[in-house]
C-alpha cells in the first residue's frame, strides 16, 4: 500500500537521479528495505528520517510530517469516527500548545 511518505521519498530520489542502492548505502540498509519503504510495505525508524532528509536535500520537518500522517492514518483508517476523533485530537494538541 502506497504511503504519502513513501511516494515523496521515491519522488525526491528519482528527481535527484539517485538509485535505490545509493540511498540504501548512505542509510546503511539493504536496497530492498528502501524499496519497501517507498512502497509502504516497511516502516522506517524515526531516527533514519533525519538522515534521509539530508540525503534527499529536503527539510526533516516535511518528511517527519508525512511519516506521522501515515502513522495516524494507519491507526484510524477503518474507524467510522476517525474524522471526529482527529478533530478532538487536534483540539487537544492546540490546547496543550497554548499552555
Amino acid at each position: 500500500m502506497a504511503t504519502q511518505f513513501g511516494d515523496r521519498i521515491r519522488e525526491l530520489r528519482v528527481k535527484q537521479q539517485l538509485l535505490l542502492r545509493q540511498v540504501a548505502s548512505k542509510l546503511d540498509v539493504d536496497t530492498s528495505i528502501i524499496s519497501k519503504i517507498e512502497r509502504g510495505e516497511r516502516p522506517i525508524k524515526k531516527e533514519q528520517i533525519i538522515i534521509l532528509a539530508e540525503i534527499l536535500k529536503v527539510s526533516k520537518e516535511e518528511l517527519l510530517t508525512l511519516w506521522l500522517a501515515d502513522q495516524l492514518y494507519n491507526v484510524v483508517k477503518d474507524e467510522k469516527l476517525a474524522n471526529e476523533a482527529m478533530k478532538l485530537a487536534e483540539q487537544k494538541i492546540n490546547h496543550k500548545k497554548r499552555k
